[in-house]
């Protein structure tokens, strides 16, 4: 399945490969001060594959706060956070916002509320590394070069 998605002036956007084919797609709405304050529900296919497009990247604020192991990609521009990203070991891992989908019939969407409050960071950088997208990619829409996470 191709998932497209994207902040609501399109100056970030994705293209999530979601292989195989999904029955449900898991949206974790976390429970984080950050996440419910900004509607944040989030998913991930560990074996897809994710390129997110940035317009302009001058107009993408990069958020973290807490362990500061994860990065809200804010769109300055209109204030979305379609995506997320950790570096962990050299590599880029990366949820999607469920709320940024544009071609997605929401029935598909399996909804639940995650908390990670007592999760020590070993564990949520292991979490991550498992269950968060592993094959990704963010360029420059404009020129087409790879841009830092």
């Amino acid at each position: 399945m191709l998932i497209t998605g994207q902040c609501h002036c399109g100056n970030i956007g994705f293209t999530l490969h979601w292989s195989p084919e999904p029955e449900r797609i898991p949206a974790r709405a976390c429970t984080c001060s950050f996440c419910r304050k900004h509607g944040g529900v989030w998913t991930s296919c560990p074996t897809g594959a994710l390129e997110v497009r940035v317009k302009n990247p001058a107009g993408v604020h990069r958020y973290a706060f807490g362990t500061r192991t994860a990065v809200f990609h804010v769109c300055r521009g209109c204030g979305v956070v379609p995506v997320v990203t950790s570096e962990i070991g050299g590599r880029t891992y990366a949820v999607v916002s469920v709320r940024a989908f544009e071609n997605v019939d929401p029935a598909l969407l399996q909804q639940a509320d995650v908390s990670f409050d007592g999760e020590g960071e070993g564990d949520r950088l292991a979490r991550r590394q498992r269950n968060w997208i592993a094959d990704v990619r963010i360029v420059d829409a404009g020129g087409g070069a790879s841009i830092q996470p």
